[in-house]
């Protein structure tokens, strides 16, 4: 709005202007608000009203002036731009490559201090205000102000003229040039007092000289440049634009009249912050910048890695100095040196304590990391509140670090199994001691351990889930918000992931087909912040289980002890199966028992047996061969301590037997016209006449043909089945691409392929198993079923219908007739459409069979004899015609299951 208002405001003056006179008809105020738009404003503008901006040449100017003022005020880097007005132009580059850039800029080591001088020159000016220093050199262009007070007052503004005097009012002139700013103040108001009596005299100074200096050497831009009288060494420097990149900063010399007058070493001022050597500078001096000649490199763990320029240093403490000494993480008795020495490049290893090694120009020093090892520490890992390293000491037990269960532990810790690894020897082997938490509470003897340095705690979670990939044991010493935080961003990029194989038409995960595009965008895209606060806290107690299972967190472990074991150190695993909670393979404990390995497994299950359990152990004979050894023993007496308790030894295996006879709840569904639909709980070996009994039977609505019965292990061979030709088909519609780009034939369509193997992920298996109920009613024993576990029995009622799916205009229902063949259906349905594979029409009978009109037999769902007799409840399944596309062998195969499964679904969709 305030750009509208400024251009409303100019007009129409600026209408009724034209070329470098009209301009001048602008009014101040209006020409000042010209002058304060930007660059770009100020162009648009006169491009509008047909301006001419080099007629404006005036304006033009005092924008110069103006831009040139800002520039006085910030410093632009080197090679910067600027438009007519002095502005900078912003660079049209890449930011992406910019920042590239910029970050292997920052990598290269630099002179120290040139930075702080690497802009573009300028005409840098002190600030007017600055106090004017005692020894400040007055001289011709100067302003001295008198004021006279007492008798008398009076206010002069006296110019310093050409030869070197001032011109009091009633005294006449007085030589000042070449005095010192005090001198000047002294001897003025000595003259006045003497020659005006009663007065006092306050002499100041105003306007200050220009004057003109050259700045030779190695200076970015040398030449001769106008400063304040009040510029010193450094403010010369900023006017040429700073040092080039071989220039000494500890030599910088001022020279005047052809003779050196002082030295300014920058690094007194930038660590030091001494400025006494920048001295003022006088008209004619020459500040001339030498090359350096002696540097170092200083990198790795100091506080100012750089190039540094040798003066007086010589040992190696004095080079760490200028380089702001070494970070606490760094290594002071390992100082690298590379030096080079006659050609060739030597290695020097520095202490800093003993100050070994004298420094010489070209040296690389570097200091490098102390080691990650934490000394003095034990490291606790898990489901505890407060995992991370504590501070080991002497008598240090477990109590002493998880001593309140309810604070120190997680919910989901288990309690019963808690496993300290110890170091054993130089190459970091692992030992393993097993400790119980709920001992340790009881205060039983002997079970809270003194722990060493460098002990591992591990605290596992009761709850078991699948293993999340490779994990290093110490990633999981973190707190749950943390472990959030890094579990977030592996599943943002797994989705991401599988975004970039889906636009590539690829997909590793068959099942994540069921997502489409824009699902899986919208999952990338979700974040914990949109949950509800139940859901996110139901999530992190899920993480909570997971992050600490004993899946994850002893899979390093394992792999460790699988990693060193050797010849005289025999593999210090063993496994346990059977009914216990975790079965699997655990470290084996120092004088680890079965009973340890009881409680490493989560304890037993409702079904173990506790009379008769097995050992099998592997053991080396008289002979040295070895030979596979079987124990049993009586768990149930080991565990209640009735009997000794047998020592593990390597690669033992403990099976842990079931009960004979235990079952589980089987249970299968009944639903439909039987008297008494639900669910029932069955025995092993149960049949489908003994359920048909405790149902009560069917009732009189009831269509025994059509019955449906599924089975669940069935749907989970379907599932695999559409897997496999999925990937199959997958493989080929690839082959074919590559051989479609070597000119061979016609490809199949991209968009028709990607929308088959979707359907084909996104098809709910069924599981049907086609039955003879009436048979079995009727007291068949070879058409009889032996229930399983999960079965579902449908049992429809009479049907009226019969229906027409697939190539075929409008698929629908239709009233059945007595004598109307399959084709008069087809018929209703508005005929075959182009892609109907007409010779390839089936019908499927209410019972699950299949028949094909014209022959005999049928396929898939299996089936006996039957005719193109059309009956109550069929369904007539036209298919798609894949010929015309191309010759995928499994083409065919796959739209054709597409359909059958859609028709079994469709036939079942009342359950």
């Amino acid at each position: 709005m305030s750009l509208l208002r400024t251009v409303t405001t100019l007009l129409i003056p600026l209408l009724l202007i034209s070329g470098a006179a009209n301009a001048q008809t602008l009014s101040q105020e209006q020409m000042q608000r010209f002058k304060n738009m930007s660059a770009q404003e100020r162009q648009r503008m006169a491009s509008q009203l047909g301006i001419d901006m080099s007629s404006l040449g005036n304006m033009n100017q005092q924008g110069s002036e103006a831009g040139q003022g800002q520039q006085q005020q910030g410093m632009y880097p080197r090679g910067t731009q600027f438009d007519q007005f002095g502005n900078p132009i912003e660079s049209q580059e890449d930011e992406q490559e910019k920042e590239l850039e910029e970050q292997e800029k920052d990598k290269e080591l630099k002179l120290y201090g040139a930075q702080l001088f690497s802009g573009e020159p300028s005409t840098f000016t002190p600030m007017i205000n600055a106090p004017v220093p005692a020894h400040y050199i007055v001289g011709p262009g100067d302003t001295v102000n008198l004021q006279l007070y007492g008798k008398e007052n009076q206010e002069y503004q006296l110019p310093v003229n050409r030869d070197g005097t001032v011109k009091i009012p009633q005294i006449g002139p007085l030589s000042v040039a070449g005095m010192s700013f005090s001198e000047v103040k002294q001897f003025l108001a000595n003259q006045i007092k003497k020659q005006i009596i009663g007065v006092d005299v306050a002499v100041t100074m105003g306007e200050l000289r220009t004057i003109q200096v050259f700045v030779m050497g190695e200076a970015y831009k040398p030449g001769a440049y106008n400063v304040s009288s009040l510029s010193t060494i450094t403010h010369a420097l900023f006017v040429s634009g700073g040092v080039s990149d071989i220039a000494s900063l500890r030599n910088i010399q001022l020279k005047r009249a052809g003779k050196l007058v002082n030295t300014l070493d920058l690094y007194d001022l930038l660590n030091a912050g001494d400025s006494s050597d920048d001295v003022l500078l006088q008209s004619g001096d020459v500040v001339f910048i030498p090359a350096v000649e002696n540097t170092v490199t200083v990198d790795g763990e100091v506080r100012r890695p750089a190039i540094y320029e040798l003066k007086n240093e010589q040992d190696l403490s004095e080079v760490i100095a200028l380089a702001g000494g070494i970070k606490p993480n760094g290594y002071a008795k390992a100082i690298s040196v590379k030096r080079y020495k006659e050609g060739v490049q030597v290695q020097l290893t520095g202490n800093l304590s003993d100050n070994n090694i004298d420094v010489r120009s070209g040296d690389e020093i570097r200091v490098p990391r102390v080691s990650p090892h934490v000394a003095n520490a034990v490291t606790l890992i898990g489901a505890v509140a407060r995992p991370g390293k504590y501070q080991w000491h002497s008598g240090l037990r477990v109590s002493s670090i998880l001593g309140d269960i309810r604070s120190d532990l997680l919910e989901s810790a288990d309690l019963s199994y808690v496993l300290i690894l110890r170091e054993k020897n130089a190459n970091g082997d692992l030992n393993a001691l097993q400790v119980d938490l709920t001992e340790i509470t009881a205060g039983q003897s002997g079970s809270d351990p003194l722990l060493k340095q460098n002990d591992r705690i591990l605290v596992f979670s009761r709850n078991e889930s699948e293993a999340m990939g490779d994990v290093n044991l110490e990633d999981l010493a973190y707190t749950r918000e943390e472990l959030d935080e890094n579990e977030k961003e592996k599943w943002e990029k797994r989705i991401e992931e599988k975004l970039f194989w889906q636009q590539l038409g690829l997909n590793e995960d068959a099942e994540d087909d069921r997502y489409s595009d824009e699902e899986l965008e919208a999952l990338a895209n979700q974040t914990l912040i949109e949950l509800t606060e139940a859901e996110k806290e139901s999530i992190l107690e899920f993480k909570d289980a997971t992050y600490f299972s004993r899946k994850r967190m002893l899979a390093p472990v394992i792999a460790k002890l699988r990693e060193q074991a050797r010849l005289g150190e025999p593999l210090q695993l063993v496994e346990i199966v059977g009914e216990v909670k975790v079965p699997g393979v655990y470290p084996l404990p120092v004088n680890g028992s079965i009973v340890d390995l009881v409680k490493a497994a989560g304890g037993l299950t409702e079904s173990s047996y506790e009379t008769n359990s097995e050992i099998t152990r592997t053991v080396l004979n008289q002979d040295g061969q070895a030979d596979v050894k079987h124990i049993n023993f009586n768990l149930g007496k080991v565990l209640a301590g009735n009997q000794k308790d047998i020592e593990l030894v390597s690669r033992d295996r403990i099976n842990i037997f079931t009960i004979p006879d235990w079952q589980e709840n089987l249970t299968v569904e009944v639903r439909g016209e039987v008297k008494f639909p639900g669910e029932y709980t069955i025995r092993r070996g149960e049949t489908m006449t003994d359920l048909l009994t405790r149902v009560g039977g069917l009732t009189n609505y009831a269509d025994p043909k059509a019955a449906i019965f599924t089975r669940e292990d069935l749907k989970e061979q379907e599932k695999e089945n559409l897997i496999k030709l999925t990937e199959e088909l997958r493989k080929q519609i690839a082959s074919e691409s590559l051989r479609k780009q070597a000119g061979a034939g016609e490809m199949v369509s991209y968009d028709e392929a990607k929308k088959l193997l979707r359907d084909l992920t996104r098809v709910e298996a069924v599981g049907r198993l086609v039955i003879d109920l009436p048979g079995i009613i009727q007291g068949s024993d070879e058409k009889d079923v032996i229930l399983e576990d999960g079965d579902t029995l449908y049992v429809p009622g009479e049907s009226q219908s019969v229906s027409v799916i697939g190539e075929v205009y409008v698929p629908t229902s239709h009233l059945y007739s007595q004598n109307v063949s399959y084709e008069d259906y087809i018929n209703k349905s508005g005929g075959y459409k182009e892609l109907a594979a007409q010779e390839r029409t089936y019908i499927i009978r209410a019972d699950g069979s299949v028949v094909v009109p014209g022959r005999d037999g049928g396929f898939w769902f299996s089936g006996g004899a039957g005719d193109s007799q059309i009956q109550p409840g069929d369904t007539i399944v036209v298919p798609f015609d894949s010929s015309h596309m191309d010759n995928l062998t499994l083409w065919s195969s796959a739209t054709q299951i597409v359909y059958q499964i859609a028709v079994s679904i469709a036939a079942i969709g009342s359950i």
